[in-house]
């Protein structure tokens, strides 16, 4: 099994035994929990615990629906049943309601025939331990084959996020390698800003640097930069882990967000806040891919 595995599959099984053929077909989608729905015959009901327990084998969390249908051949596929005795009795009804309305006689053998019960249709009785494995066989195809869908596309859902990730974190050291230059842009509009304010008045540079570093502090993203970098470090190395991820990257997916809008409100620069968007925009789409993931 190569994950990440995608919630998204579609299997199909087959398997026959004893002139029965049992077809099985899996589908699934993306999910928080592992819901599993199964549609099978009344007859095979009691199996459904056992079908439960297979799904669930290959499954953490999606939407899972099974659907069961079979066929059956030969003589005994079914017994057909004739109730003669209520047949009769149905006639008898039509015939006196016929004397009592002055009707013509009932003569249509289809009209009878066509009362509840007359004809049944009965299949016969089946050793559900006897079917079991041939009808668990068509199940471990089905789900076999979904599993395959689900690693290609976990793949291509792998490649796409570190190609995302890689995007994302280039834009976080082009923001990074701009962060000084900002500080030093904002030193310098502090100092206009006073000078027009005080008009020549002097004053001390001690309090003048007092309010740069303040300034600075302010404006100062080492902290979100450090932690955003070590989320795309983690992002990765879940990327690579051979379990169920979907949940820890989509956690992650929500304190990358954390960072970037603390960030962009410190710095408080229209350049930086392009940066910032296109942050967001990245982060979001890989939040629609790592929904997908198990």
């Amino acid at each position: 099994m190569n994950r990440p595995l995608s919630m998204t599959s579609f299997g199909r099984g087959e398997a026959s035994h004893g002139g029965t053929t049992w077809t099985v077909e899996v589908r699934s989608v993306n999910h928080r929990y592992c819901d599993v729905s199964c549609k099978i015959p009344r007859k095979y009901a009691p199996l459904e615990d056992r079908i439960r327990k297979e799904v669930a084998g290959q499954y953490s969390r999606g939407h899972i629906d099974v659907m069961l249908s079979y066929s059956a051949s030969g003589a005994e596929a079914v017994n057909i049943a004739v109730n003669l005795e209520l047949a009769r009795q149905y006639h008898r009804s039509l015939q006196a309601l016929s004397e009592a309305l002055a009707l013509a006689p009932p003569t249509d053998l289809g009209m009878v025939a066509a009362f509840k019960d007359v004809i049944s249709v009965a299949e016969p009785e089946e050793d559900l331990d006897v079917v079991w494995p041939h009808l668990r066989a068509a199940l471990v195809e089905a789900l076999d084959n979904g599993l395959a869908m689900r690693e290609r596309e976990g793949a291509a859902l792998k490649e796409d996020l570190l190609g995302r990730l890689e995007a994302l974190a280039a834009t976080a050291e082009t923001i990074e390698s701009q962060a000084p230059e900002l500080v030093r842009k904002k030193e310098l509009l502090l100092k206009e800003r006073l000078d027009n304010l005080l008009k020549g008045v002097d004053i001390e540079p001690s309090r003048l640097a007092q309010e740069v570093a303040v300034m600075a502090d302010k404006a100062d993203v080492t902290e979100e930069l450090v932690r955003l970098r070590s989320h795309c470090r983690q992002f990765s190395h879940f990327l690579d882990l051979d379990e169920p991820v979907g949940r820890r990257l989509d956690f992650l997916m929500q304190e990358f967000l954390r960072e970037i809008n603390t960030m962009a409100s410190k710095i408080n620069d229209a350049g930086v806040a392009h940066l910032a968007v296109e942050l967001k925009n990245e982060v979001e789409k890989m939040r629609e891919q790592v929904q997908n993931l198990e």
